[in-house]
C-alpha cells in the first residue's frame, strides 16, 4: 500500500487571496490529493476483509453462525471508529476487496489523481458482471480511456455499452434473468411521506419520465401563461379604475377572477408537477387534477419520446449486438425490435468505420437532415460534463454566422439554451471543432477541455481494448 498526503503548495493562508488560475490549479491540485487518499482508505478496507477471511478459513465449515462473527467483528469495530453503520462497513470491505483484486488499473487510476471515486462505482458496478479475467481487464482498459475524460454521468451509459461489448454472455440472457426480477416497493419517509419505487425494463422506464415531463411542461408554461394575463388584466383595471372605489373597480374584478383561475394560482415546480401527474394516472387513469385538466387541451396527447439505435443486423434479426437507449446504454434485441416495429419514423445512421463518428443520416429533407444528424452525433448539450439531451439544446455555430462561420454539421454544435449557449458568447470561453465533431473547449484561464462525441469516444475506448486481446 502507497501512502500519501493530501498537503498541497497552496497553504490556508493564501486562498484567500489566490488569483482566477490559482483556485483552478489549486482545487484540481486538492481533488487529486483526496483520490489518492481515497485509494488508500480502499486498500485498508480490502485489507480487513483479506484479515476476516484468514480468521474464518481457521472456523470449521460446520460452524455455520461463528464463520459469519470474523466479518462482522472488523466491520464493527471499523463502524465505530468512522462513526457508521457496521453492515455498510461490511459492503465497503466486500467492495473494496473486488476493487483491489479484479479492477487493478482503476485503482491505480484513482490513485494517480485521473478519476474519482464516482467513476469507480461506474467502472465497478458494470464490470462486475465480467468474469472471465482477460475479457475483464479489456473492459477496464477501455472504461478508463472513458473515465478520464468524461464526467460519471456521462460515462456511465458508454461504459456499460463497453462492458456489453465485451463480455461474452448475450446481453439478452442476462436482460431475460433481470426482467425477471422487475417489481415496485413503497419505502417509509418521515413526516408522512413515503418513497414509491420500481425495478423495470429501461426502455420503459425512461419512456415514463419523459411522458410525466412533457405533462408537467405543459402544466407549468400553462399556469405561468395564466399569471401573466391575470397580471395584465388586472393593470388595465387599475388604470381604467383610478378613481372607482375598491368594490366597483374592474382591478378587483380581475383580481377576482384570477383568484378563481386554480392555474393563475399554480406556483408548483416542475418536480411537484411531475410527481402529481404520476399520481393522478395512476389512480385514475389520466391527468384528472382540475390544473392539469385545465391546461391541456382533450385533443392534445402527451406521448413519451425516446431515442433507440439499432444495428442494421439486429434489427433484421440476423446479429446479436446490443442496441442503445441513448442516455442509458445498452438494451437487449428483442425489446429493440418491439420498439422499431412501433415507430413511426426510421432514420438510418452511416458511421465511420476508422473513428466510428457519425458521418450521414438518411433524410430527404437538408435543413432537418441536418439537425438530425447533429443530434445523432451529439445526444446532448456539447459542453464539457452537461447531458442536457439534444432535442431540449440549440444548434450553434462554432463559428458564428456574422464571423462567416457556414451552416454545416462540421460548423455545428448542440448547446443548451440559458447555461451553456450564453456561456460561450457571452463569457470568455472559446471553442474549435476538430474532425468527427471533437470539441475544443478552452477556459478563460487557458485550460483545454476536449469533448469527444459519444460514439467516437466509444470507439477508442475499444480500440484501447483490443490492444490487450490475447489474440
Amino acid at each position: 500500500m502507497n501512502s500519501s498526503s493530501a498537503a498541497g503548495s497552496i497553504v490556508t493562508g493564501s486562498i484567500a487571496t489566490a488569483s482566477h488560475g490559482a483556485v483552478i490549479s489549486g482545487v484540481e491540485h486538492t481533488r487529486r490529493g483526496i483520490a489518492a487518499l481515497q485509494a488508500e482508505e480502499l486498500q485498508w478496507f480490502a485489507r480487513a476483509e483479506a484479515l476476516a477471511a484468514e480468521e474464518t478459513a481457521r472456523i470449521p465449515s460446520s460452524e455455520g453462525r461463528e464463520r459469519e462473527m470474523p466479518r462482522r467483528g472488523m466491520a464493527a469495530e471499523l463502524a465505530a471508529v468512522l462513526r457508521r453503520s457496521d453492515r455498510g462497513m461490511q459492503e465497503r470491505m466486500r467492495d473494496a476487496a473486488v476493487l483491489v483484486d479484479g479492477f487493478p488499473a482503476t485503482l491505480a487510476a484513482l490513485e494517480a489523481g485521473r478519476i474519482d471515486v464516482a467513476h469507480v462505482r461506474v467502472i465497478q458496478d458494470a464490470g462486475a458482471r465480467i468474469t472471465d479475467p482477460d475479457a475483464r481487464a479489456r473492459f477496464e482498459q477501455a472504461a478508463l480511456v472513458v473515465a478520464e475524460r468524461e464526467t460519471p454521468g456521462r460515462a456511465k451509459p458508454i461504459i456499460l455499452m463497453l462492458a456489453q461489448r465485451l463480455d461474452p454472455v448475450p446481453l439478452e440472457e442476462r436482460h431475460t434473468e433481470a426482467a425477471a426480477g422487475r417489481r415496485v416497493w413503497v419505502r417509509d419517509l418521515d413526516d408522512g411521506m413515503a418513497e414509491l419505487a420500481a425495478i423495470l425494463p429501461a426502455p420503459l422506464a425512461y419512456a415514463i419520465k419523459e411522458r410525466l415531463t412533457a405533462h408537467a411542461r405543459e402544466i407549468v408554461a400553462a399556469a405561468r401563461g395564466a399569471r401573466t394575463g391575470a397580471g395584465a388584466a388586472s393593470d388595465a383595471g387599475t388604470e381604467a379604475d383610478a378613481g372607482a372605489g375598491p368594490e366597483t373597480g374592474a382591478a378587483a374584478d380581475a383580481a377576482d377572477a384570477a383568484d378563481a383561475d386554480p392555474l393563475a394560482t399554480d406556483r408548483r415546480t416542475t418536480d411537484q408537477v411531475r410527481a402529481d401527474v404520476l399520481t393522478d394516472l395512476l389512480l385514475t387513469g389520466h391527468a384528472t387534477a382540475p390544473v392539469s385538466a385545465g391546461s391541456i387541451p382533450e385533443t392534445a396527447a402527451i406521448t413519451a419520446h425516446v431515442q433507440i439505435t439499432i444495428p442494421a443486423a439486429t434489427l433484421t434479426g440476423d446479429g446479436t449486438e446490443p442496441a442503445e437507449l441513448v442516455g442509458y446504454g445498452p438494451i437487449d434485441p428483442t425489446t429493440a425490435r418491439h420498439l422499431a416495429a412501433t415507430a413511426p419514423v426510421w432514420e438510418r445512421l452511416f458511421t465511420s468505420p476508422t473513428t466510428g463518428a457519425v458521418v450521414q443520416v438518411d433524410t430527404y429533407r437538408p435543413s432537418v437532415q441536418m439537425r438530425r444528424l447533429l443530434d445523432a452525433r451529439d445526444e446532448h448539450c456539447r459542453f464539457p460534463s452537461c447531458r442536457r439531451p439534444a432535442r431540449h439544446c440549440d444548434g450553434d455555430h462554432t463559428i458564428g454566422a456574422a464571423r462567416g462561420g457556414p451552416t454545416r454539421v462540421t460548423n455545428l454544435a448542440n448547446l443548451c439554451p440559458g447555461r451553456h449557449h450564453p456561456v460561450k458568447h457571452k463569457t470568455a470561453w472559446s471553442v474549435v471543432q476538430r474532425p468527427d465533431g471533437i470539441l475544443e473547449w478552452t477556459s478563460p484561464t487557458g485550460r483545454v477541455y476536449v469533448d469527444v462525441p459519444r460514439r467516437v469516444l466509444e470507439f477508442m475506448a475499444l480500440a484501447a481494448a483490443e490492444e490487450l486481446a490475447p489474440f
